[in-house]
């Protein structure tokens, strides 16, 4: 097990995770948080080198995917760098890349009943801005569950509000704050985020999940 007390915050810079490879020959992954080696809750990067490919599989609890960059396929479309996907529990699929691609991954973390299919392009959804600069493009929403995107100008306080945590992933971007530096492909998992945030070092693409850690009240 990994990172499995959500009452703890973590927070892990890029620089502090290396690939490892997984069963599947050209795919690596840096580990967030797992609860088993091959199954159960995880939190990852991926990375497919070009033409690699994982065999057909499912994934109870469902999958949830934000495409980092190249591309990302399978039997329903190719999927570009801006891409968040959800496929709920019942969902099989023989994932591959044919140029590459890096993901941000979590598996068996849906909440019961939440059973809905979910494919959105960032780069043509429609952003809503709140006057300050500071950008959003909800992805999804079930119950106390809410994930985005969020997108700060260089200065900007990254806002993770609401209880039962907060999870992010930086995307691009530059973050600081509680004597952390979170450069793109870093990772935080917090369940009493601080009220003065993280403040963006210059523009920042984050993704932001809130409402979800379990044993954490919402």
């Amino acid at each position: 097990m990994l990172n499995m007390d959500f009452t703890r915050r973590v927070a892990i810079p890029a620089a502090q995770q290396h690939w490892q490879p997984s069963p599947a020959l050209g795919v690596w992954r840096r580990r967030f948080a797992f609860e088993e080696a091959e199954r159960g809750h995880a939190t990852s990067l991926v990375r497919f080198d070009p033409g690699s490919s994982f065999r057909r599989h499912d994934h109870p609890l469902g999958e949830e995917i934000l495409v980092l960059d190249g591309v990302f396929s399978d039997h329903s479309g190719d999927f570009p760098a801006g891409s968040y996907l959800r496929n709920p529990e019942g969902f099989a699929h023989a994932p591959r890349s044919e140029p590459g691609c890096t993901l941000f991954v979590k598996l068996h973390q849906f909440a019961p009943h939440d059973t809905a299919r979910v494919c959105i392009d960032s780069h043509r959804a429609d952003w809503q801005c709140d006057g300050s600069g500071i950008e959003t493009l909800p992805l999804h929403r079930f119950g106390g569950e809410h994930t985005a995107l969020i997108r700060c100008p260089a200065g900007a306080v990254l806002p993770l509000p609401g209880p039962g945590g907060a999870e992010l992933l930086v995307v691009s971007g530059s973050l600081r704050g509680d004597g952390d530096e979170l450069p793109a492909g870093s990772w935080l998992r917090d369940p009493q985020p601080a009220a003065d945030g993280l403040r963006a070092v210059d523009e920042v693409v984050a993704l932001v999940k809130r409402g979800h850690l379990p044993g954490v009240d919402g």
